[in-house]
This record gives C-alpha cells, sequence and structure tokens, in this order.
C-alpha cells in the first residue's frame, strides 16, 4: 500500500492465485478498478509503491518503473538471490541486496546513484529504511546483530545485539523519529533499541521523579536499562567475548509468533511463490513515538499494540497494551 493513498499492489499467491504469479495489478480502492497492470518474465517477490516510482522486487533483480500510465522501465539492477523479496524505500533513496551476498545496494532516487554497503558476511534477512531516510538498519540470516548505518556516507553507525543464539528476524521498523529501532524474530520476543541518529541529539537519562508513563505492572516484561552494561562488570573485562560489552535492548517483550508448520511444506526456495510459505509473522508498524503494532497472518492472525514507556525509577520498558485478532480461525 502506498502510504494513506488509495492505491494497492495486488501479487497472485497461495494455492490458487486470482492473479498470475508475474504480475503486479495496482489497484485503485477509491474508483474500484485496476489503474496499471505490470508484468515480469519471473515471479515477483515483492513490490514496493512511492509517490513517482514502482519497484519490482524479483529473485534476482529489482525494476523501477515511473508511476505513469503506462509505467515506464527506469532501470533495472542485478542482485543476489533475494527469494524473502527484500526491499525498503524512504522519500529519496531505496535500499535492496547487492550482487554480493550479504551486500546492500542503496540507490538514490533524484540521480540513479548507486552505493555499496558490505553489511554482513551472510545473507541479508532484513532490511529497514528511516523515516526520514538517514539511517538504514540490517540484519542476516545469523539474527545475533543488526547493524545500523548512515545514508549519507554508508558508515556503520551502530551495533546491537538481539541475542546470542541465532534467530530468524522477522521484521525491523525505526520509530517516527528514529532515534528507536524495534526487532522481531522467531524467538518470540520484541526488542527495542535505542538508535544514535545523526542529526538529532542523543537521548538523556530522565530524572527519576518525572517519569512519563508511571511503574508499569510487576508482571510486565523487559524492565532493563539502556542496552548498555547488560552484563556488569563482566563487560569490562579485558579479553572477554565482545557479547559481553554489546549494545542489547533497553526493553523487550513476548509476542505471539504462533507454531504454523509452512503451508507448502517445504522451506521458500526457488519454486516457491508468494503465500505459500510460512504466515508471515512480527510485522512491524510504529503508531506513535512511544507505541507500536506488532502483526501476524495464519491461522491465529492478529495484531498486538505496545507501549513503550518509563517507570518511576527512571527505566524504560514495553508491555502490551492489548491484542485482537482480525480473521477468523478457520
Amino acid at each position: 500500500m502506498m502510504g494513506k493513498a488509495n492505491y494497492l499492489a495486488l501479487v497472485g499467491g497461495g494455492r490458487q492465485p486470482k492473479f498470475a504469479q508475474n504480475k503486479v495489478i495496482l489497484w485503485d480502492d477509491a474508483k474500484g478498478k485496476v489503474a496499471l497492470e505490470i508484468t515480469t518474465l519471473t515471479a515477483i517477490r515483492g513490490v514496493k509503491l512511492g509517490r513517482d516510482r514502482i519497484v519490482v522486487v524479483l529473485q534476482n533483480s529489482v525494476r523501477i518503473y515511473k508511476f505513469a500510465k503506462p509505467p515506464d522501465l527506469i532501470a533495472a539492477y542485478e542482485t543476489a538471490d533475494n527469494l524473502m523479496g527484500l526491499c525498503c524505500m524512504s522519500d529519496k533513496l531505496i535500499a535492496f541486496p547487492g550482487r554480493t551476498s550479504g551486500q546492500v545496494q542503496l540507490v538514490e532516487i533524484a540521480t540513479g546513484n548507486v552505493s555499496i554497503i558490505p553489511a554482513h558476511s551472510s545473507a541479508l534477512r532484513a532490511i529497514q529504511i528511516s523515516a526520514d531516510g538517514e539511517l538504514l538498519a540490517t540484519a542476516s540470516e545469523t539474527g545475533t546483530l543488526v547493524r545500523i548505518w548512515a545514508t549519507s556516507n554508508c558508515a556503520r553507525v551502530a551495533e546491537l545485539r538481539r541475542g546470542i543464539d541465532p534467530a530468524t528476524i522477522f521484521s525491523l521498523g525505526f520509530s517516527p523519529s528514529g532515534t528507536m529501532l524495534a526487532c522481531t524474530s522467531d524467538k518470540s520476543t520484541l526488542h527495542i533499541f535505542d538508535v544514535p541518529h545523526p542529526k538529532k541529539p542523543a537521548r538523556q537519562p530522565p530524572s527519576p521523579r518525572s517519569p512519563q508513563f508511571g511503574t508499569p505492572p510487576t508482571s510486565s516484561a523487559g524492565v532493563t536499562d539502556d542496552g548498555r552494561g547488560k552484563w556488569g562488570i563482566l563487560g569490562k573485562l579485558p579479553l572477554m567475548p565482545r557479547m559481553f560489552s554489546d549494545v542489547y535492548s533497553f526493553a523487550s517483550a513476548p509476542f505471539e509468533a504462533g507454531d504454523e508448520p509452512l503451508a507448502a511444506g517445504a522451506p521458500i526456495s526457488e519454486t516457491t511463490t508468494l503465500g505459500t510459505s510460512r504466515p508471515a509473522k512480527g510485522i512491524i508498524g510504529w503508531a506513535e513515538e512511544d507505541s507500536l503494532l506488532v502483526v501476524g497472518a495464519g491461522q491465529d492472525a492478529r495484531w498486538e499494540r505496545f507501549i513503550v514507556g518509563e517507570g518511576d525509577d527512571g527505566r524504560r520498558f514495553c508491555i502490551r497494551e492489548g491484542w485482537k485478532r482480525y480473521v477468523g480461525n478457520t
């Protein structure tokens, strides 16, 4: 969907697809009819919509079209295998996997200039750009670290540790201000990190006497510090493994990831099409600077709302405020 506009991008998928799996249907919901169609030679892995661009993601390439009728192909870029359809965009930038596994291509929409970021040594699993386009977050298939990059010079500005054990990252999402990052994985935990923003001041620890939201219930999860010093004195000892000195999330909370098996009985592969793999879980969407939603599909399709606040002791926390199923259980 293109922001709050009336355009939806539809791609055929599932066991009985309504549309061809190599065709993008741009649906005008205000008029109740098809506005545009784009046909490709191979199955479509993802679509992103901008005010004047349509980005179509294929397994080994990304194609950028002008938002016009008929749509004009502006540029095409080769990528490494991108079965997940990874791609994100802001008003000025588009990011997607590079030709080499673990790299990110950052394309400036106005000029077409391309920058390469060697983000990880293993294949990418998730990428996300902040709303203002200043920061890029990346995670690999290992799932232990999330790296933050400044898009202006492609420099790494932070490295955040989700955990010690490998995990499958479901989603990354910057807060509206770009100063916090949320992360979900198959560990069924939502993590909230502080992020250094190049154009905004660092957060100052609040006074314990002036809480914003009051003390959370004693049963809430994830009351921690600012993510530093998680291991206490162990993080200050020389020659200790780096995990003891890494920056962790300042708050976390469990979310419902479910245990549904793969819908098609097989992992994602070249023959897998949209809607035939495991239902999407843990998709992050920030509602406000202090609240976000985590959405999951499947038989137990639901959204969960989480609040980020500060306790009487000045420590921040993340708690689930509520949840709701949005489709039936059948």
